[in-house]
């Protein structure tokens, strides 16, 4: 992770800068949907790269924010900028109010948990046809604008996606550094020693629980207006999978990580495409090896090379002199 927020915000902006400059239209889209999907990992590390908790349901509050602002554009005529903060309030206040049972459980069984939370989540996104549009989804959401300017092409709309990952990634490293991110991170490592110094391990894994929804929201707000279309099909449980999939190749428990692994897996169908079918296949072989030789993810590639020079610093400076 990089040392302070600032500085990882001014490496977000400079990147993206360079890459809405360079990068054709195809490409563009997909780096659009890499940083909607790096923004939603962001919050699925507060959840299990901070606080432990394994979460199979984070494409449910991905969901929950493109559908809210889906719905209250179309169907209430709210401003899209108002629309942006009462989904993600409404997204925040679901996942408190189902905290509370749900992270009572453990392990496997909160995974199975929130496992069904998103396929309920489906299912009525499916079957509510009055409110949801069923299968057939909720279109012609209305763009966002800036000073009367709307974001319609590739490249604007990612000059914008870029600023507003810049700002999650930086609120999510000073939550880090402050004392609510090492009380996750102390909930994560041994819960019942966290307990016993005083920490409030439930409201812990609450707020570690809210943040996670909150950062899942922004990104189904931003999806939505982005694509402008929003359908059960795009928030069921194998995008889930798909989130701690990335997580896990970037490096769970790091910015950097969770953003690498957005971007790489957005673009590996692209890069693999001369594969076919079998690009499932090779998916399934990389990430048993990256958790097999990696567990820390693409990061810990630059810490492991960083081992090996300070090990053979020492090797030289400690060699005898002939």
């Amino acid at each position: 992770m990089m040392r302070t927020p600032l500085t990882l915000s001014a490496g977000i902006l400079v990147v993206g800068a360079i890459l809405s400059i360079v990068l054709p239209e195809y490409q563009l889209r997909l780096m659009n949907l890499a940083v909607i999907s790096a923004v939603a990992v962001i919050g699925l590390n507060f959840a299990f790269g901070y606080a432990g908790l394994i979460s199979l349901g984070h494409a449910a509050f991905v969901g929950m924010g493109a559908y809210a602002v889906a719905i209250l554009t179309t169907r209430l005529g709210w401003s899209p900028w108002l629309a942006m903060p009462a989904a993600v309030a409404i997204t925040a206040l679901v996942a408190a109010v189902i905290g509370f049972p749900l992270l009572r459980l453990k392990g496997h069984y909160l995974a199975l948990a929130t496992l069904g939370f998103n396929v309920s989540f489906f299912i009525v996104a499916s079957n509510w046809i009055e409110l949801t549009g069923g299968t057939n989804g909720i279109a012609r959401i209305p763009e966002l604008s800036i000073a009367g300017h709307a974001l319609t092409d590739e490249r604007s709309f990612l000059w914008f996606a870029i600023v507003v990952l810049a700002i999650v990634a930086a609120v999510a490293a000073m939550v880090h550094a402050s004392r609510h991110g090492r009380a996750m991170i102390a909930v994560r490592d041994d819960e019942l020693a966290a307990d016993m110094t005083g920490i409030d391990t439930t409201v812990t894994k609450i707020a570690a629980f809210v943040a996670s929804a909150i950062c899942a929201a922004i990104a189904g707000c931003l999806f939505a207006y982005h694509v402008r279309f929003v359908s059960p099909e795009d928030f069921s449980y194998a995008h889930s999978i798909t989130y701690l999939a990335m997580l896990i190749v970037g490096g769970e428990g790091t910015l950097i990580g969770a953003i690498l692994g957005a971007i790489v897996l957005t673009f590996l169908p692209e890069w693999l495409r001369f594969l076919g079918t079998a690009y499932l296949a090779f998916f399934g072989i990389m990430l048993l090896v990256i958790l097999v030789i990696l567990p820390t993810g693409i990061v810990g590639l630059g810490r492991y090379f960083r081992r090996k020079r300070t090990a053979a610093q020492a090797a030289t400076l400690g060699a005898p002199v002939k």
